[in-house]
């Protein structure tokens, strides 16, 4: 994520938003994800402590009856009812007894007494209507566990029942023999799994065997697709009707044989659960908002705190880099930031000296150059000067001589006054004097001030300049421009070579070419040609002749450049504004061109 355009304020307050939303995100979720596990839990354990509650009163009920059978059974009148075997004594002693049982279990059981081959000789229960009594097998197939209680679930035409059996003896010349049982047992129905829903703190149950339903708290739609799945065996920790999840807990149901005979599916509902989950994930959301706005405002204060000394810092680069070194930053702390404040500070302090060192060491080393430079330009003129004195003094010259040397030592003195006069004009500003010149004898004047060295490295000085082509130029800064570039050719070819000087005219202005046929210019010095002291290899002169002569044709409305080509040596180019038509160029001795050869 790159955010290129923006402050630095910005970018630490949208990458801090991104963070803190994403850890504040991923916190919340697995906040929320704990709660759910932690609510699956609490639910799975809820239904595994109604299944207990189930068996604790599923226990009682039958150790209930397995007791009042036992108690019954006991009973010497009783034994000795049933022992003359005639069912009307029978019944009456039983019901006798059966009175005195708590009103509880005379509601909900029912209490039968077959003959050992399970035919029923007496029924004492309110639930004489439901409860089959004429017949009951189960008491002749487990007849091989007595004397033994034997308890356990039975399913007789359609119905569910947990019963007790409970055999009764007397004695015999033969030893104790079986004379009757008492089948106690109650009828499994939807109030029983009502009562125990109740007993167990909500929990709903449902009992079943082959996909028939015997008993269920939930309602008809619900228990028929929760029994389906419980049928198909599904595993799954969690199961759903379509409306609601449970958490499903099933066991089996186990007959007086000690074999399956139906199933016992506990259901805990989330509902409740879910509601809790909605309110907790409402309540992370609110919070999550309330924090992410508060971390967020808090954060952005402190940004802002933690970015202004930057911006400080940032604004007094600036001005550093507008050359104002006297600009200083306030440290707003004892930090890091405050330490790079101070640092800031020392360090434009030292840019400070050293730029008025640099610039007094500059001033020094200039004056130097330039002392240097205008000793290497009058050294030449001088020279001649010199010489052309000691041949007048010591030689008899004849007339011819003497007007050949006369012109060398006047071109001379005229070269160190011009030069006198250019430094002048250098230092106040001033372009000196411009008037209408013919190119053409411009250039001849700096080809014949260039004769003696190009004479003397064979080097030859070709010009093609029209006689027509005329410039409104200050004559004396110009031929110097041309004499520069002349110098600095012949100085490139030692071993001799050419230099020619072409003009043309083009739209108004004139481009005249100077080109040599020496070693050319390379890449690394071709962009540092016109600055000051740049020499670039020279033995003499410091470097100062191409950044004047460039301020000269600048100052004429022209420019200098060097060519790109390098297929013959160095080319400059040079571009000038031709005069005005009506412009003539005025008589007098500034429009004479010397053409005397060099003395020999």
């Amino acid at each position: 994520m790159r955010l290129p355009r923006m402050s630095l304020l910005a970018k630490i307050w949208v990458w801090t938003s991104v963070v803190l939303t994403a850890v504040s995100g991923i916190a919340g979720w697995l906040l929320q994800r704990q709660a759910l596990e932690t609510t699956f839990r609490s639910v799975e354990e809820e239904a595994k402590a109604s299944f207990q509650a189930y068996e604790s009163l599923w226990r009682m009920r039958a150790e209930s009856l397995r007791s009042v059978s036992a108690i019954i059974s006991s009973m010497p009148h009783v034994r000795a009812a049933f022992g003359t075997r005639d069912h009307a004594t029978i019944r009456d002693t039983t019901s006798e007894i059966w009175t005195r049982v708590s009103d509880d279990l005379q509601e909900t059981s029912f209490f039968l007494v077959t003959d050992p081959e399970g035919n029923t000789i007496a029924s004492l229960d309110v639930q004489t209507a439901q409860a089959p009594r004429l017949y009951w097998p189960v008491v002749r197939s487990v007849r091989s566990r007595f004397p033994d209680q034997v308890s356990g679930f039975s399913i007789r035409d359609g119905e569910l029942f947990q019963i007790v059996l409970t055999p009764v003896y007397v004695d015999s010349t033969s030893g104790p023999a079986l004379i009757n049982v008492l089948l106690t047992g109650y009828s499994v129905n939807h109030l029983l799994a009502q009562r125990f829903k109740e007993a167990t703190g909500g929990s709903d149950f449902v009992f079943l065997s082959d996909g028939k339903i015997f008993a269920s708290t939930l309602n008809d739609r619900a228990t028929g697709v929760l029994a389906a799945r419980i049928t198909a065996a599904e595993s799954a920790a969690t199961l759903s009707d379509g409306v609601s999840q449970y958490v499903p807990l099933v066991r089996d149901l186990i007959d007086l044989e000690g074999d399956p005979v139906g199933k016992l599916a506990i259901f805990r509902s989330f509902d409740s659960a879910r509601e809790q989950v909605t309110h907790l994930r409402r309540m992370l959301v609110l919070l999550w908002l309330a924090a992410l706005a508060a971390g967020l405002g808090l954060m952005y204060l402190v940004a802002r705190r933690i970015v202004q000394p930057v911006k400080e810092l940032d604004r007094a680069a600036a001005e550093v880099a507008r050359q104002n070194y006297e600009y200083r930053v306030q440290p707003s702390s004892q930090d890091e930031l405050g330490r790079l404040a101070s640092t800031f500070n020392t360090m434009c302090g030292s840019l400070q000296s050293a730029r008025a060192e640099l610039i007094r060491q500059e001033r020094i080393s200039t004056i130097g150059r330039m002392a240097s430079s205008i000793v290497h330009d009058l050294r030449n003129p001088l020279a001649a000067i010199y010489g052309g004195a000691e041949v007048m003094v010591d030689t008899d010259l004849t007339r011819d001589q003497m007007g050949r040397v006369a012109g060398n030592i006047y071109r001379a003195s005229r070269r160190i006054q011009e030069l006198l006069q250019d430094l002048v004009n250098v230092a106040h500003g001033h372009g000196g004097e411009k008037e209408v010149c013919r190119l053409a004898e411009i250039v001849e004047a700096a080809i014949d001030a260039s004769r003696a060295p190009a004479d003397s490295r064979s080097v030859r000085l070709l010009a093609n300049v029209a006689e027509g082509i005329e410039v409104n130029a200050a004559r004396a800064r110009l031929e110097r421009v041309f004499l520069n570039l002349i110098d600095n050719a012949i100085e490139a070819m030692p071993s001799g070579g050419e230099v020619h000087i072409r003009a043309r005219i083009e739209e108004g202005y004139v481009r005249v070419e100077v080109e040599d046929t020496g070693p050319g210019l390379s890449e690394e010095i071709r962009g540092q040609l016109f600055q000051p002291f740049a020499t670039h290899g020279k033995k003499t002169g410091l470097g100062l002749g191409l950044a004047l002569s460039r301020q000269t044709v600048l100052d004429h409305g022209g420019d200098i450049w060097a060519a790109s080509e390098q297929s013959r040596g160095a080319k400059f180019c040079l571009r000038f504004p031709l005069a005005e038509p009506n412009e003539t160029p005025p008589d007098g001795l500034h429009a004479t061109t010397f053409k005397t050869p060099p003395i020999t």
